[in-house]
C-alpha cells in the first residue's frame, strides 16, 4: 500500500464517524504548494463555503501557500466565511493527514475565529 491509499483509508474512517454526528464538516486538504478548506453540509454533501491559498486576495498576502503561516490565514478566513453563512459548529475532517503542522495551524486559527469543533 502506498502513502496516498493509507491516507485515504484513514480519511474514510473519520468521515464515517463524522457522518454519524450529522453536523457540517470542516474538510482540509493540503498539498506541497497550497492548503484548502471547505465546510460541507452533512445532509446534502454540498459545499457551503470554502477558502484556499489559490484565492487572489489571499495569494497577494502570502509569499508561499504551503506553510503554517498560510494555513493560519486560511483558518481565520474560513471561520469568517462560516460566520457569514451562519455556521458555528463543525466537525473537523483532517482528511487522513496528521494533526500536526499546517493542519493544526489551520484548526487553531479557525477556533480563534469562532468556530466550535
Amino acid at each position: 500500500m502506498d502513502k496516498k491509499i493509507r491516507r485515504l483509508r484513514r480519511a474514510r474512517k473519520s468521515r464515517a464517524k463524522i457522518a454519524e454526528l450529522g453536523v457540517a464538516r470542516l474538510c482540509v486538504h493540503r498539498s506541497n504548494s497550497h492548503i484548502y478548506a471547505q465546510i460541507i453540509d452533512a445532509s446534502q454533501g454540498r459545499v457551503l463555503t470554502s477558502a484556499s491559498t489559490l484565492e487572489k486576495d489571499v495569494s497577494a498576502q502570502i509569499k508561499h501557500g504551503g506553510n503554517a503561516e498560510a494555513a493560519k490565514l486560511i483558518g481565520a478566513r474560513i471561520a469568517a466565511k462560516a460566520k457569514e453563512a451562519g455556521i458555528e459548529r463543525v466537525a473537523f475532517d483532517r482528511s487522513g493527514f496528521a494533526y500536526h503542522g499546517r493542519v493544526k495551524a489551520l484548526a487553531d486559527a479557525a477556533r480563534e475565529g469562532g468556530l466550535q469543533f
